[in-house]
């Protein structure tokens, strides 16, 4: 017996998602977050690091690597510019941060 369920990417689901006015002014509400933690994961994934990895490099545990990729995605709590420069120098990366003026 064949299962008729459609699957759907990520993608897919939050482009259908933002058709909800609700839901798109929280989505972009955040939308700083989400770019930041894209940026991090492919900046570790280039460097071929584990974020064990990133943690020695950093000075600190794993799972200190893996709360703040976490923050990230769930606004918990923003990591500092310091921390925020320590993995951009263990995945080698340089941190630079911009201001762009409003839309």
């Amino acid at each position: 017996m064949k299962n008729n369920i459609q699957t759907k990417t990520h993608r897919q689901m939050v482009a259908e998602w933002k058709q909800d006015p609700e839901f798109k002014a929280a989505y972009m509400e955040l939308e700083t977050e989400y770019v930041l933690l894209r940026e991090l994961l492919q900046a570790r994934k280039r460097s071929g690091l584990t974020q064990a990895e990133v943690a020695k490099k950093m000075g600190t545990k794993a799972p200190a690597v893996t709360r703040l990729e976490t923050a990230l995605s769930d606004n918990r709590q923003s990591p500092t510019l310091a921390t925020l420069k320590k993995y951009a120098q263990a995945v080698g990366c340089k941190l630079e941060v911009h201001l762009v003026f409003g839309k």
